[in-house]
């Protein structure tokens, strides 16, 4: 018992110099019953081990805090041998630090019972060996997630979408792994039948998953009615909005505040077109307001130069100046 107690004063005081007020130290103990028993010695090794991979010593009690077992993990047992199957994932130095200190978790996992099977699963769908590593250290909860109740599942969803050739599921998979975090009854699948309600195909919607997976995963009350509500505000009818978002989905989900609002503003306002020629060309949505809009505009309207939209802006620089003979006037 008195062995016990000293143990549990030394984590503490160990918890005290590293800046943790009486509330957190509480709340790591209640996390992880094993703390107690730590001396205070290797909660210090361990927590040097996470500055040499790494992590910056002002991240590393955020880190704890999420993952408090980690003090209590095997140094040369297993931590060193986790990061080292970690760090066989990626290309960068910096990926395996960032990996842990987004999911701490990470570190408590098995290699053997959890990675292994999660790399065996991704292979088997056609994921790209150089891309198991990028995807799981983009974002490492993957390793959390059950292969039968959770990735199967995420699967067999993309697959009944018609994304069950060519390898287009780990193409998406690939393009945005944080999609294997929602749920498809709750997220996905009420976000596909939303845009269904839009009046796309099944050919649009498949474009959609592939090229912008991320849509599929945002929530249909909070981001994407609110759009559809503000581009019916703005004059754009059904027809107009299912042609926007066939033609480019972000549309959905950009900020209306910072992004569709000052475009349609600057459109109608300043260059003085109608929105219709924004449903012709959906990708204007797509360019910065600064960088291109204005200056390329500013440009046109100073030698008086009238074309389309996708004339004016589907093109690089220096097409775009060659273009309309503007490389002197430039310069």
């Amino acid at each position: 018992m008195e062995t016990t107690n000293s143990h549990n004063g030394g984590i503490m005081w160990f918890f005290k110099d590293k800046g943790f007020d009486d509330k957190s130290i509480h709340e790591m103990l209640k996390k992880c019953k094993r703390l107690e028993g730590v001396p205070r010695e290797k909660a210090s090794e361990n927590w040097a081990y996470l500055r040499t991979i790494g992590i910056q010593e002002r991240k590393i009690p955020s880190v704890v805090g999420k993952c408090p077992k980690i003090l209590t993990l095997g140094l040369h047992e297993k931590l060193v041998p986790t990061v080292e199957c970690l760090a066989t994932l990626g290309t960068k130095p910096k990926e395996v630090a960032s990996a842990i200190t987004k999911f701490p978790n990470i570190l408590s996992h098995s290699v053997e019972e959890k990675l292994c099977p999660l790399l065996a699963f991704f292979e088997a769908i056609g994921v790209p060996e150089k891309q198991l590593g990028k995807m799981i250290l983009l974002n490492p909860r993957i390793i959390s997630y059950s292969i039968e109740k959770k990735l199967s599942e995420i699967v067999q969803f993309l697959a009944s979408l018609g994304l069950s050739r060519d390898g287009m599921i780990s193409k998406v998979l690939v393009r945005h792994p944080f999609i294997m975090g929602y749920s498809v009854d709750k997220r996905l699948r009420p976000t596909t039948e939303f845009l269904r309600s839009l009046g796309l195909n099944e050919t649009d919607l498949q474009r959609v998953v592939i090229n912008f997976p991320e849509v599929l995963s945002r929530d249909v009350n909070k981001i994407l009615r609110p759009n559809l509500a503000y581009l019916k505000s703005s004059g754009f009818d059904y027809g107009q909005i299912a042609a926007l978002v066939a033609g480019y989905p972000p549309v959905l989900i950009k900020s209306i505040t910072n992004s569709l609002g000052p475009r349609i503003n600057f459109l109608v306002n300043v260059m003085g077109r109608r929105i219709d020629e924004i449903a012709d060309y959906p990708d204007f949505f797509r360019h910065g307001l600064k960088k291109r809009l204005e200056l390329r505009h500013k440009l046109l309207q100073e030698r008086n130069i009238h074309c389309s939209l996708s004339e004016m802006l589907d093109c690089n620089q220096k097409k775009f100046l060659s273009k309309f003979c503007l490389v002197e006037q430039l310069a």
